[in-house]
């Protein structure tokens, strides 16, 4: 169906780079990062916090709201409680994700009902393959992120603070009844980091509930237990990117820590919340077979064996433009070696019309959902049992 139309909001005129026409390319981003030697580091690299820029026109008091899991400290100072980092913000000052802001000692999230963009995808793009397979997602995300992930590919819009792009007006209340609008199952939170824009998706979760639509989050998993918590009692499936399996790995490439995002599974595991994992397997950076196997144990003991867990194929982008897509032979390595460790549902992504794109019935072999790329071909499921052997497929289904 035709999209609504939606008017998008002009970044603020005082913020715009120089030569800004309402898109942030590769080069602007390049102007405005840090004066390295490289040349090619985010602004939101360089320390914890950021300065704010001068005051919003009345315009966007709208989408500026009091943040939730923060603590008042002295001096007007404030502790951010909402991911790992915790950042100290002093007054007029940023956290790290570009996104939230102390004011006199009150803390503000500027992104609230302030999507940069909109899309209607297939469930399976996120990917999800074991929620309503072949269903429809109201996909929303703003500016900004939590972490700065050398191989981003929304780096447009994940890397830069909420004045430096074009954004629409979308109000929970609107945005659910706009996912209502384009026929949509589910309202999905994603393309940049959700948990930074938490109050806005928190209360679109609620207002998509009130209006029969379910929610998805697709995230990297990098925020604290509390809100955490809070959100699984609502949220109604979430894809983890898990980086890698190593500290290293995080530290160097993603600018974070793996131990947090492994708690964070655990937390949505004990939550009962419907959890997939998608692991990007870049070349010669986390495709050890040590790593691939260490990574499928504690998989297997910590979540269960019906997790669902996807390797999927890198292809060059933002800061890692050096290396090759990722080898079809070596995500089929990974997925040998997660199956033999006893993982029920392992898929290949990134590598349309691959046989480990569909899902299997882990008792007797039967091909149960077929699929090319984003699309469903078939769908062999008994509601949810095998039609041939009667084996339960762990998922949400019709």
């Amino acid at each position: 169906m035709k999209p609504p139309e939606l008017n998008p909001i002009d970044a603020l005129p005082q913020d715009k780079p120089s030569g800004y026409n309402g898109s942030f390319n590769r080069r602007t981003f390049l102007k405005l990062s840090a004066g390295t030697a490289m040349g090619l580091i985010s602004p939101l690299t360089l320390s914890a916090t950021q300065k704010s820029d001068a005051g919003f026109p009345h315009k966007y008091q709208k989408f500026i709201k009091e943040a939730r899991y923060y603590e008042k400290l002295q001096h007007k100072q404030i502790r951010c409680n909402l991911c790992p980092r915790e950042c100290v913000i002093d007054d007029r000052e940023r956290g790290y994700c570009g996104v939230r802001e102390n004011r006199e000692g009150t803390y503000y999230t500027l992104v609230y009902g302030r999507p940069c963009t909109y899309h209607t995808d297939p469930i399976e793009k996120k990917p999800l393959f074991h929620f309503h397979p072949g269903s429809m997602a109201f996909s929303i995300a703003t500016g900004g992120c939590n972490l700065n992930c050398k191989f981003c590919q929304n780096w447009q819009i994940s890397q830069v603070s909420p004045e430096q792009i074009r954004h629409f007006d979308l109000p929970p209340p609107k945005t659910a009844d706009t996912a209502n609008q384009f026929n949509a199952l589910s309202i999905a939170y994603t393309y940049s980091e959700p948990v930074i824009f938490y109050e806005y998706m928190y209360d679109t979760v609620i207002a998509g509930h009130e209006r029969g639509l379910k929610s998805v989050m697709i995230t990297a998993g990098y925020i604290k237990e509390k809100p955490l918590i809070d959100l699984c009692a609502h949220i109604d499936a979430i894809k983890v990117d898990l980086k890698a399996f190593s500290q290293k790995y995080y530290r160097d490439v993603v600018n974070g820590d793996l131990q947090p995002v492994l708690d964070a599974l655990i937390t949505m595991h004990k939550q009962n919340v419907w959890t997939e994992i998608v692991y990007l397997v870049v070349p010669t950076m986390n495709d050890g077979e040590k790593e691939i196997r260490a990574l499928s144990r504690w998989i297997k003991e910590y979540l269960g064996d019906n997790v669902p867990v996807h390797f999927t194929r890198f292809h060059p982008q933002y800061l890692m433009k050096n290396l090759p897509p990722t080898p079809v032979s070596t995500l089929e390595r990974c997925k040998s070696i997660a199956d033999s460790e006893g993982l029920n549902f392992v898929f290949i992504g990134n590598v349309p019309g691959h046989p480990a794109e569909h899902t299997y019935c882990p008792s007797c072999g039967t091909l149960l959902i077929e699929r090319i790329g984003f699309t469903i071909r078939s769908n062999h499921l008994n509601q949810n049992q095998c039609s041939q052997c009667g084996q339960e497929i762990a998922g949400i289904w019709f």
